[in-house]
């Protein structure tokens, strides 16, 4: 990082800087103009293929003095990750300091910026009548606006985006060209004479005229009517959140059945009308990355039932470009509006004019569209506030893709995921760079996402994989592609993968244990794994503990229907003589003849493999307390559970359920069947199913904490990873990261890279890269 004074000649020297990290489309070169003429530096600076290079002569004192301020003052949307710093023979010739041309190389080592909400300075020019600007659907400067959506190749000019298409006019040009400007070379810069435009077409795709498209959107929504909105990185589906009608007629065209839907309201007043919002989540919401929020809802609100059916928290987001908040400046506007991703379920969120109107016709009555071409499709990002710390649910837009460093240096990689939730992730020096969400790949649609993305980001960062990673899984598409690439291929074990993201993120090399609860997961002895007790090192990991097995009747079909993991629940409990007489009556809904059949299956361990899965536990609960019998989306039952489970799972302090741990083959193994029996006596007795759901959460946690102790102290390792998609429950996260403290050890979640599928890409890469360089075979540690 820096070298021997001695080296340089008396007075002044001549260095080159070399700044990687994000720091082109984030104001950096502006922001060294300015600190250069203010240290009197000679010299100039330019992006390049490796990052920004700044070449300086000035005294040895101010070059020092000149770095420490370039570190401690970078602009707020730059992330630098590496400086070096050299001798040159030759000094810059000239006075003063200038900013050079882009240059373009191979070796590429520079990251990508991500997009980010309208700054307040461009939303103050916006609503000046005085200002050019004025009322301006795509104001942007260097501290905001789009960027990786419209960026087809590095480095990050304006001709490698697709703002190529709009000549800016003589004003713009004259700001984009000084230095002292706040939109110089903001590649987005654009006014109403030369940017893009806004058009109000009807879902026939004909244009209809009128002067104020954003108005026309304003009226019809307060009409009830659905319209997709083309955005930063796709288009999203909006209605008005407070009409029940709109919204049943949102969810019967995309057929989104019960699942909850995301809103944006105006500003934080509005959202602390609709939420219970505390100052982190608070910052969350106004933060640059403007993610979805879950927050818990207030009751009496003027949102429509049907907006998040069935659990306790909601998904607000806040307004992140100039239309969103034009949209609410109209006086018409409906205070709160459902924008969910403009997509058919399960889909990618389209991209482009033409395959909105294609795809999203039988579903919007009207269609906002514009003339600026989406690179990148993006969705929006989802965070949840367990512990009071963000924990990311969704990364995508304002954080993808965003680097995340990694201790070792690896070859380039890549690692594809898992097949639901999935993200892939491609290693490049010194980082790791995670994709945005793309999705679940048993979808034709998203798998073409799946490999558009790969292509288009292997090419802007001029990867060239050496080698691939990915689940053991034999059958999931991710496999599959990855086996297709005719490269090494290392298969990675899909709760190791899950525990090393959480290595990765907080910079832990191991050995750490770890607890990996979630759906699904394929084992290495062949069965289904969900609730896991590790230790794990980078290279290897040895399974120590794990959940009793339940039996999941008819395999998948388990999963969507929890009624068959409750009779499995009972069944593990009672045995076969036991399973009639002691199912619930919440049970009764459930037609004899369907329950006859899986019980016959259960009894002759027919289609009925086994599972440690944490998810389908959670499952056969909240079916026996009646809260659940079919899932209409992944985690459904979970989810709703939880939303029960949190009216007083605060005030329950104490576990009553019995916690049973027995020892087999050398695996510690929570045995359930008490539990099961206690969870059928309270329903008998008429305890209310939330107490019932408070008593499971805190049997779950008292159990994973003596497990831990136990595990502790036998291999004397205290750091403890938590991961999976069951640690985005905050009661059971909140529980963990209590009770390992108060045990005396050191526990980490996920923060910025999901606890769910989508983090398990960066656990692939670190898993796959450390094998790759070590030539050590997968094994037990």
């Amino acid at each position: 990082m820096g070298i021997q004074d001695d080296l340089g000649p008396p007075g002044q020297e001549a260095v080159e800087l070399l700044v990687r990290g994000t720091v082109q489309g984030v104001g950096f070169r502006p922001f060294v103009y300015r600190l250069a003429k203010r240290f009197g530096l000679r010299g100039s600076v330019a992006n390049s293929a490796s990052g920004v290079v700044i070449k300086a002569v000035a005294t040895k004192e101010i070059i020092r003095t000149f770095i420490k301020a370039l570190m401690e003052e970078a602009p707020p949307l730059s992330k630098i990750i590496g400086l070096e710093r050299r001798l040159l023979r030759d000094r810059e010739k000239g006075e003063g300091f200038v900013i050079l041309e882009s240059a373009k190389a191979g070796g590429m080592e520079i990251f990508v910026p991500p997009d980010v909400a309208t700054c307040q300075n461009c939303l103050s020019e916006m609503n000046d009548p005085s200002d050019r600007r004025y009322g301006y659907q795509f104001i942007n400067c260097t501290d905001c606006g789009p960027r990786y959506s419209i960026i087809e190749s590095m480095p990050y000019d304006r001709p490698m985006t697709s703002m190529k298409a709009f000549t800016m006019c003589g004003q713009c040009l004259e700001e984009y060209r000084n230095p002292d400007e706040r939109r110089f070379h903001a590649e987005p810069n654009a006014c109403p004479r030369c940017g893009p435009r806004l058009s109000w077409c009807a879902r026939n795709g004909c244009e209809i005229e009128t002067d104020d498209p954003i108005r026309e959107a304003v009226f019809a929504l307060k009409r009830g009517a659905i319209v997709a909105i083309k955005g930063m990185g796709g288009f999203h589906l909006a209605v008005d959140a407070s009409s029940f009608e709109a919204v049943s007629v949102l969810r019967k065209r995309k057929a989104r059945g019960l699942k909850p839907l995301a809103v944006m309201v105006s500003g934080l007043e509005d959202a602390r009308r609709i939420c219970m919002i505390n100052d982190v989540e608070a910052d969350a919401l106004s933060s640059p990355e403007r993610p979805i929020v879950l927050m818990q809802k207030r009751g009496g609100t003027m949102l429509a039932e049907n907006i998040a059916p069935g659990v306790r928290d909601i998904g607000l987001m806040l307004p992140y470009t100039p239309l969103h908040h034009l949209m609410f400046v109209c006086s018409e506007a409906p205070p709160a509006i459902v924008m969910t991703s403009g997509n058919l379920t399960n889909e990618p969120i389209c991209r482009e004019n033409g395959e909105a109107l294609e795809r999203l016709s039988r579903i919007a009555d009207f269609f906002l569209l514009h003339d600026r071409r989406i690179v990148n499709r993006i969705d929006d990002s989802v965070v949840r506030i367990i512990g009071g710390r963000p924990r990311m649910v969704r990364r995508s837009r304002g954080y993808a893709p965003m680097p995340i460093g990694l201790l070792a240096r690896f070859p380039e990689l890549i690692a594809t995921g898992g097949l639901l939730k999935n993200t892939f992730c491609i290693s490049r020096g010194g980082g790791a760079i995670l994709s945005q969400h793309i999705g679940d790949l048993d979808n034709p649609d998203t798998f073409r996402f799946f490999e558009e993305g790969i292509r288009h980001m292997k090419a802007m960062f001029e990867v060239t994989p050496e080698a691939a990673a990915c689940d053991m899984h034999p059958d999931y598409a991710s496999t599959r592609y990855a086996k297709g690439l005719r490269l090494p291929v290392y298969h990675v074990q899909h709760h190791h993968a899950h525990a090393a993201a959480v290595m990765a993120e907080h910079g832990l090399s191991g050995p750490c244990l770890a607890v990996i609860m979630d759906g699904t997961g394929l084992g290495q002895d062949g069965t289904v794994w969900g609730g896991e007790i590790m230790l794990v090192r980078p290279t290897c990991f040895k399974r120590l503990g794990r959940l009793g097995h339940l039996m999941l009747p008819g395999g998948d079909a388990a999963a969507r229907q929890p009624w068959r993991m409750a009779m499995s629940a009972v069944f593990s409990a009672f045995g076969a003589a036991g399973l009639d007489a002691a199912l619930p009556d919440s049970l009764a809904s459930i037609p004899y003849k369907k329950r006859e059949i899986i019980a016959g299956m259960l009894k002759a361990g027919f289609n009925t493999p086994v599972s440690s899965s944490c998810g389908r536990l959670f499952d056969a609960v909240s079916a026996l307390v009646g809260i659940c019998d079919t899932a209409e989306y992944e985690g459904h039952a979970a989810m709703a559970f939880e939303a029960l489970s949190c009216e007083v799972a605060g005030a329950k302090k104490h576990c009553v359920y019995p916690v049973d741990i027995l020892e087999q083959d050398g695996v510690l193994v929570l045995d359930h069947s008490n539990m099961i029996k206690s969870v059928l006596k309270d329903i008998g007795a008429g305890v209310p199913a939330a107490e019932i759901g408070a008593s499971f959460h805190l049997w779950l946690i008292k159990a994973l904490c003596i497990i831990l102790r136990m595990l502790s102290l036998k291999t004397g390792v205290k750091s403890v990873v938590l991961g999976g998609g069951c640690m985005q429950n905050r009661i059971l996260l909140d529980g963990l990261l209590c009770g390992l403290w108060e045990a005396g050890l050191t526990p980490y979640a996920g923060e910025m890279v999901p606890a769910n599928d989508g983090g398990i890409s960066l656990g692939q890469i670190v898993i796959g890269g450390a094998r790759h360089v070590s030539g050590h075979t997968y094994g037990d540690c």
